[in-house]
């Protein structure tokens, strides 16, 4: 199985959109800066996945959250789970 996951830094505003075998593993490895492109940004905190049968369909999902609207939709996900912890 494949994951495309979003990260959302808690220090700043900065969301990061990828793709991983292993979602626990990947989340670690950001948040211990072993990830060049992340490590100014850590600490992180998952905000999205979603599972798929092959690479090649995370991918695609990947480069819709990567998108204008994929961003804004993910800017909307985290608005609305700060307000539900309210």
């Amino acid at each position: 199985m494949f994951y495309t996951y979003a990260l959302n830094s808690l220090e700043r505003n900065y969301i990061y959109v990828g793709i991983t075998s292993d979602i626990e593993r990947r989340v670690k490895e950001h948040n211990l800066g072993k990830n060049k492109t992340t490590r100014p940004y850590r600490p992180f905190v998952l905000i999205f996945k979603k599972e798929f049968k092959t690479r090649l369909e995370a991918r695609v999902e990947e480069i819709k959250l990567k998108s204008g609207y994929g961003k804004e939709f993910l800017k909307n996900l985290i608005h609305n789970q700060k307000n539900q912890k309210y």
